[in-house]
């Protein structure tokens, strides 16, 4: 029996397998709307039978995009334009999930496509929202945010639930990593705050938990709430994991379900030791000493490594990105591999090996 393709239950929601698309950004929506392009790229990892499929992140406000080419949840257009995404991918078998983020001092920026450069406002680019008024690299100038701003923003996440729901989504995973906002109050790196909501640690987790806790209200019980971390910043002096043990222990208590183990992301300059799963020791980590459920991700690319992730309990399932972009049918090829028998799509049936 291979655990990659065991079934996976989270609250009231049951994956066919522990094989999990990772939310990527496309860069391809229309004032935060889903196109034909959402609905092919999304529909065919469902087709190629991964256990969830997650939108990649998907911005809150409009100022909390990265760049004007964001997915978007605030308004009633872009919760439509997502349903029929939602209801194919759950026709497939795929549980459907989402990202919900805001970019803070990483917004206002090109597609990395079109060279990923800060747009000022005369570009089409808008102001930017920060815990303090520190830029990234060579990016804009951000606003340091009035306790005022950080209600609204946390209003904003808890409508972006409220559409997910709407629209049909299974699981709803909050973006608390690669220096976007609420990451950003996390690092001492990026919040140099002297008010509530700065300083000590517990401070810095102040924001983030509190669009957590409001969220959670309004996402039903049965359905997982999920979170995305950096584990560590890779830079002396940041966010580290000891502190992400800290954190994933009060994700537990306040009712997170699977926490998304990435690292990185908070300045542009930190070394990261990238090679094939270079981040598993990072759930494995919080798994074991939190108790908490854990995605791994970063760099898994063959059958036997996802297999080995799981087997020796670095993580409860794992999280493929790019290695899912360069086959969308990596499920179907994993399962070959392990000689596990698993269902193709009818249409495809005959193209089995």
């Amino acid at each position: 029996m291979s655990r990659l393709f065991s079934p996976w239950r989270l609250r009231g929601v049951e994956l066919k397998n522990r094989i999990v698309v990772s939310p990527m950004c496309q860069y391809m929506a229309q004032d935060g709307v889903a196109g034909e392009w959402h609905r092919v790229h999304l529909g065919s990892r469902a087709v190629g039978g991964a256990g969830m499929v997650i939108v990649e992140a998907t911005a809150v406000s409009p100022e909390g995009r990265i760049s004007p080419g964001d997915l978007g949840l605030w308004n009633e257009a872009q919760e439509e334009a997502l349903r029929p995404i939602v209801a194919f991918m759950r026709s497939q078998g795929a549980v459907p999930g989402i990202q919900i983020a805001h970019a803070g001092r990483k917004a206002s920026t090109a597609p990395p496509f079109r060279g990923g450069s800060f747009l000022s406002p005369g570009e089409g680019g808008w102001p930017i929202l920060a815990p303090s008024a520190l830029a990234f690299g060579s990016g804009g100038s951000p606003r340091e945010m009035s306790e005022a701003e950080i209600g609204r923003v946390r209003e904003s996440f808890v409508g972006a639930a409220r559409r997910a729901l709407s629209a049909g989504f299974d699981y709803l995973e909050i973006h608390m990593a690669h220096g976007y906002l609420l990451h950003s109050f996390l690092s001492p790196l990026s919040n140099r705050r002297t008010d509530s909501y700065g300083g000590s640690l517990d401070a810095r987790m102040r924001f983030p938990l509190e669009v957590l806790d409001a969220v959670r209200k309004v996402w039903p019980e049965e359905r997982p709430l999920g979170v995305r971390i950096s584990a560590v910043d890779w830079v002396d002096g940041g966010w580290d994991l000891e502190s992400s043990l800290v954190l994933a222990r009060k994700l537990k208590e306040r009712g997170v379900d699977l926490v998304d183990c990435s690292s990185g992301g908070i300045v542009p300059h930190a070394a990261i030791p990238v090679a094939p799963g270079y981040q598993t020791a990072f759930s494995e980590r919080l798994r074991k000493e939190v108790g908490v459920a854990t995605l791994a991700v970063g760099m898994i690319t063959d059958p036997a490594q996802a297999e080995h992730i799981l087997v020796t309990g670095q993580a409860d399932g794992v999280a493929l990105a790019r290695e899912m972009l360069r086959d969308p049918y990596w499920p179907l090829h994993a399962a070959n591999r392990l000689g596990v028998e698993f269902p193709w799509p009818a249409p495809y049936a005959r193209a089995r090996s």
